[in-house]
Formats: C-alpha cells, sequence, structure tokens
C-alpha cells in the first residue's frame, strides 16, 4: 500500500505563540496527541500510542509557524517515510489562528482521518480555551 498525504485545517482561537508549544514540545503533544512523548535529544522525539514506541526527528522548525517530524523508518521503508507537520496562520481579518495538518502516512481512509483529528482538536481546543 503506498502513501497519502492527509491535509485538514483548523480555527483556533489562541495565538500562535500560545499554540506553538502544544505541538512542539513533548509535555505540550503528551496533553493532547499522544499516550506520552519523550525528548531523546533536542531535535528527536518518542511518542508512544497503544504501547507502541514512534520516533520522529525534527526536520522544520520555525517559531509560531511550523513544525515537521520525520518519523524514523520501521521496516523497508528507507525513502518514503511517515511524516506530520502542523503549520500556523493567523486570518488578519478574524484575528483566529488556523492550524493546518498535513498526516503523511500509510493510512488512505480520509473519514477516519478526518474523526481521528477532529478528536484531536476537541482536546487541543479545551486545552486552549476554545
Amino acid at each position: 500500500m503506498g502513501k497519502h498525504k492527509f491535509v485538514i485545517e483548523f480555527e483556533l482561537r489562541a495565538s500562535p505563540k500560545v499554540l506553538f508549544p502544544y505541538v512542539s514540545t513533548a509535555s505540550g503533544l503528551q496533553q493532547w496527541f499522544a499516550e506520552k512523548v519523550t525528548l531523546k535529544n533536542s531535535t528527536t522525539f518518542d511518542f508512544i500510542w497503544d504501547g507502541d514506541s514512534h520516533v520522529a526527528n525534527v526536520s522544520q522548525h520555525r517559531v509560531n509557524k511550523s513544525i515537521k517530524f520525520d518519523f524514523l523508518p520501521t521496516t523497508e521503508e528507507t525513502r518514503d517515510h511517515n511524516y506530520l507537520e502542523f503549520k500556523m496562520d493567523v486570518s488578519e481579518l478574524t484575528g483566529s489562528t488556523y492550524l493546518k495538518v498535513i498526516d503523511y502516512s500509510d493510512s488512505n481512509d480520509d473519514d477516519e482521518l478526518t474523526e481521528l483529528w477532529e478528536d484531536l482538536m476537541y482536546k487541543l481546543k479545551e486545552i486552549v480555551g476554545n
């Protein structure tokens, strides 16, 4: 099965300065995104879901703008590895922050991914006061 690039965007009523730590730090991500997140070194995160470890390197990082996690290959996945990217943009008209999620993985069920990300964003919005 090939990889699938899933993109979804959410409006949040919190500034990028408030939101960014929740998408770029182990403690922030652990609050809404994964069961446990640990920092192995300054650019390597270990995400735990259902007891399984998924290690990712930060390949792009722009403070209060975007972050990209490249997940390390697990098997023969040497070149076309999974990644997850969060990008933030502020609407000058409304002042709202838009968080774009780019999920590049084996999962190709858009309905399932939409439901997953909506549930995760519900948690994040509760934390940041939306």
